[in-house]
């Protein structure tokens, strides 16, 4: 019997996929087993099949996962190998480790020292993003909004024209923005909105995070371009995605 305290031995989280495997499929031959722990960056796990074993590879941070939660990522990978509708697959006990404030705890900091971030330059072509910040800093946060890394995006984009990364403290612009023929309060606003992001940290309820507050939503709406700027982006997205997909 596994000890729910005890932090489990790969061999015995491999008797969780071997369960998985003859509930899910039955009618095949039981493949040899193999799990390792892997340093990924984020909460990922993976099963492969390769020269007749499934390999499977958990996440480092989750080492000390209760029994109940590897035997649930079990039926989970195995249903994904095998191709298996999850239906009637309960997770609850691996959903609700993973949710823990512990393990986003867990999960940024893997991501703040294990990432990589590509940073290039505030000073772009045409729009100077750390003179943007500034100017809107003072003008809707009195000065106090606390100033992380701001860089232009290494390649144009269209589907994401900012990003504001928590983890390793950095602002991101689309350099699909960095043109002469884009008004200049549509980079304010892109920038205005992932300053909000520092201001309205994302809220973790009941295992869901919400991005978009309500006060976050209000304050956007303070922005006085905002609905032109809306307005501009979805009339020039066609334009901005030719654009990036140039050479």
């Amino acid at each position: 019997m596994v000890n729910e305290k005890d932090t489990l031995k790969p061999a015995e989280i491999a008797e969780f996929y071997r369960e998985a495997f003859r509930a899910l499929g039955p009618r095949l031959a039981l493949p040899p087993i193999s799990v390792e722990f892997y340093p990924y960056i984020s909460i990922n796990h993976t099963i492969r099949i390769r020269s007749g074993g499934a390999f499977v590879r958990i996440a480092e941070m989750c080492r000390d996962m209760p029994a109940a939660a590897h035997r649930d990522l079990a039926y989970i990978l195995v249903s994904k190998l095998l191709r298996k509708r999850r239906k009637g697959i309960d997770s609850d006990a691996y959903n609700d480790f993973i949710k823990t404030a512990e393990m986003r705890d867990r999960a940024a900091e893997s991501k703040r020292t294990r990432g990589r971030k590509v940073v290039t330059t505030s000073a772009g072509e045409t729009y100077d993003l750390d003179r943007i910040f500034d100017d809107l800093n003072e003008e809707y946060f009195a000065g106090e909004l606390p100033k992380p890394v701001i860089t232009w995006s290494s390649k144009k984009t269209f589907r994401i024209l900012g990003h504001h990364d928590a983890a390793h403290d950095t602002i991101v612009i689309s350099r699909s923005l960095d043109a002469a023929d884009v008004p200049k309060f549509v980079v304010d606003y892109v920038l205005f909105h992932e300053m909000l992001h520092i201001a309205h940290p994302t809220v973790h309820h009941n295992g869901r995070r919400y991005y978009h507050t309500p006060a976050f939503r209000s304050d956007e709406r303070k922005f006085p371009m905002f609905e032109r700027a809306e307005k501009w982006i979805a009339d020039n997205v066609r334009r901005m995605k030719r654009n990036a997909r140039k050479k």
